[in-house]
């Protein structure tokens, strides 16, 4: 049986607590809510870590967040098993807050990095602070020039939004979808865009992880390197110039 479990953090990516109710517990110790601040791993993003707090003031620490049998259903993967939650008990949910805000402002990043070069993405990772994108592209760009286009974004203050569009206007904006390894989140019958500047100047498409509300908030990046990963692929590396 599959659940579904409402994502908060597609409406705020800020809330980093809330109250929920266990609706299930796997044979594997898998925790599933009926609502979660916890961002499950997809995208290139991982999972989100932090603290269940039971009825009882004990807690439970929360490992990583990944998908169960469908993009819907969120499960929670304690640390250890030796205690779990009862179904029907109400629990406090807490993120690890200081690792989502990293990631939070590394994914942003990286819609700046693919907004910069005008070539298709074939793969990617998000870290805490240092992520990367591969490239579909003959040559690699300059590590300089693209350093000070990037942080000259991040300093123009562009504002991070959100807003929905549904499954036939994406496949009508083709041009939107730039990865070529990762499929847009599509199959709801509405598809989430993150918009970057006014009007979407600097970038728009389609992405279901958790962003920063301004590129200024990204604070001082810095392409520290570029790799060669086959004839037509090259790998760019950012990082979060403080670490």
């Amino acid at each position: 049986m599959s659940y579904s479990v409402k994502k908060l953090f597609l409406d705020d990516s800020y809330l980093a607590t809330c109250s929920a109710s266990v609706v299930d517990v796997n044979d594997r110790g898998g925790i599933i809510l009926d609502q979660t601040v916890f961002y499950a791993t997809s995208g290139g993003q991982p999972g989100d870590t932090g603290t269940l707090i039971l009825a009882d003031g004990s807690s439970i620490e929360i490992a990583t967040s990944v998908c169960g049998a469908d993009k819907d259903e969120l499960i929670l993967v304690p640390a250890s098993t030796e205690k779990l939650p009862k179904v029907g008990e109400t629990v406090t949910v807490q993120l690890d807050w200081n690792r989502r805000h990293k990631l939070m402002r590394m994914h942003t990043a990286l819609h700046l990095l693919c907004a910069s070069i005008p070539f298709p993405v074939t793969g990617g990772q998000i870290g805490e602070s240092e992520s990367r994108l591969d490239f579909n592209m003959p040559e690699n760009p300059d590590r300089e020039t693209l350093t000070a286009h990037l942080n000259r974004l991040v300093q123009e203050d562009h504002p991070v939004s959100d807003r929905w569009i549904d499954d036939l206007a994406l496949e009508a904006q083709p041009e939107l979808i730039r990865t070529m390894s990762v499929k847009p989140p599509m199959g709801t019958g509405k598809v989430r865009l993150v918009s970057i500047g006014e009007d979407d100047a600097v970038d728009l498409q389609p992405c279901g992880g958790t962003h920063v509300r301004s590129t200024l908030e990204i604070g001082p990046l810095d392409i520290y390197k570029v790799e060669n990963k086959g004839k037509q692929n090259r790998r760019v590396r950012v990082r979060l110039s403080e670490g």
